[in-house]
């Protein structure tokens, strides 16, 4: 063991002249570890909740979207579907026909969001995302059939099997005007994404049904749903895929829909660990404090030491030794906590939200070795940082000043 190590531990463990000394230390200690087990908590806390969004998002939603320009829907999309299939990266080209409703069932009612598919690929599609909480996508295949988010079933008292009349503001022009068509429909499944917003608002049926009641030609679809085999490829993928398609389709990603969201969340991230970074910067001030009041205390033995030919520098180090294993003391156990508290909040499901509120029915959390290492480096450099001071003043102190009254 080096010297300046050795004589730094033996301050740190030897009992204090000064007992506010040793209350000083524990109470740095504490205040790193507080500090640290906060910010892994909150990084923890905002990574979770992006990545459960993000995954529910993806789940639910396509990551390139082809739109029509112009009324008329996406004409002659069976030709427009294959030609984005051979992009390299595409997996998949689904269409989707989109219809505002209203469903009723008993003394309930709710305005919802039809999505038209092909009952095939969707099923495809849903098979690894375990979506459906009941029945099958090929069900939309037999006439009036309809499956529903679980939230909006739950809304209308329907289960599998149950009717429900839709009413679609899109009618038939009769003598008395314009009125809105009734449709009776079977629910035969239901599913949730884990988005309140999409559970409670969307339900699926099948894509010629959609059609006429949108209006739409047989050879008609109002979007072309893409999925990509790499999600952060996204924007070279859609930039190749615009430029095969021209100005037939107009197009938009899932980064560009969700953007304002995850912008948020990363705001609040890191104006959250800016806040909790106080409490390792007060902590920092602690060991200054620490320190201060240690080379008052040992002014002789630092003295003694130069005396004895220890050079300025190997003064310094034992202080910087003293200051750095209160920081890696509370350091290592603010990472323990913050690592235990966030694994057990995830595990348990401490924090519960309101599912409409915020889209998700509980706080996740979601554990990342870098950001723990980065918690752990920038305590220990502001542990570093708050020794300069004190250990500077110890090796400039005069040992003839400082043992002439002892």
């Amino acid at each position: 063991m080096r010297f300046e190590l050795f004589i730094a531990r033996r301050y740190l463990k030897a009992r204090r002249k000064q007992v506010v000394i040793s209350f000083i230390t524990v109470i740095s200690v504490l205040g790193v570890m507080t500090g640290v087990a906060a910010l892994i908590i909150i990084l923890s806390m905002y990574a979770g909740m992006s990545l459960d969004l993000q995954g529910k998002i993806l789940g639910a939603t396509a990551h390139i979207t082809a739109l029509p320009r112009g009324a008329g829907g996406l004409a002659g999309y069976a030709a427009m579907a294959d030609e984005i299939a051979r992009v390299p990266g595409v997996r998949a080209v689904t269409p989707a026909v989109y219809v505002q409703a209203l469903a009723s069932s008993g003394t309930s009612s709710t305005g919802l969001i039809l999505k038209g598919v092909d009952p095939a690929a969707e099923a495809r599609l849903a098979a690894g995302l375990g979506v459906l909480r009941s029945g099958r996508f090929e069900d939309l295949n037999t006439r009036r059939a309809a499956i529903l988010g679980n939230q909006l079933a739950r809304h209308l008292g329907v289960e599998t099997g149950m009717p429900v009349t839709l009413i679609v503001p899109r009618g038939t022009l009769t003598p008395m005007g314009l009125m809105p068509r009734i449709h009776r429909y079977r629910v035969v499944g239901t599913f949730e994404s884990g988005l309140y917003d999409l559970d409670n608002t969307w339900a699926f049926i099948s894509l010629d049904e959609a059609r006429a009641l949108a209006g739409l030609s047989s050879d008609a679809v109002q979007a072309l749903e893409i999925r990509v085999t790499d999600i952060y490829a996204v924007p070279a993928i859609q930039a190749e895929i615009a430029r095969r398609l021209g100005d037939r389709a107009g197009l938009t990603n899932w980064i560009e829909t969700n953007r304002p969201l995850f912008a948020a969340l990363q705001l609040e991230k890191w104006g959250m660990f800016l806040a909790i970074g106080l409490i390792v910067l007060v902590a920092a001030l602690n060991i200054v404090t620490t320190l201060i009041l240690m080379v008052m205390e040992k002014s002789r033995d630092i003295a003694i030491l130069r005396a004895m030919g220890a050079t300025e520098r190997q003064i310094m180090r034992v202080f910087i030794w003293q200051g750095m294993i209160i920081g890696l003391i509370g350091t290592a156990l603010g990472s323990a906590l913050g690592v235990g508290l966030a694994w057990a909040a995830d595990r348990y499901k401490w924090i519960r939200l309101d599912a409409a509120v915020y889209s998700i029915p509980y706080l996740p959390f979601r554990i990342s070795a870098w950001d723990v290492l980065f918690v752990a480096a920038a305590a220990l450099l502001i542990s570093f940082l708050a020794t300069l001071y004190p250990s500077r003043q110890a090796a400039r102190l005069n040992p003839v000043e400082a043992i002439r009254y002892e």
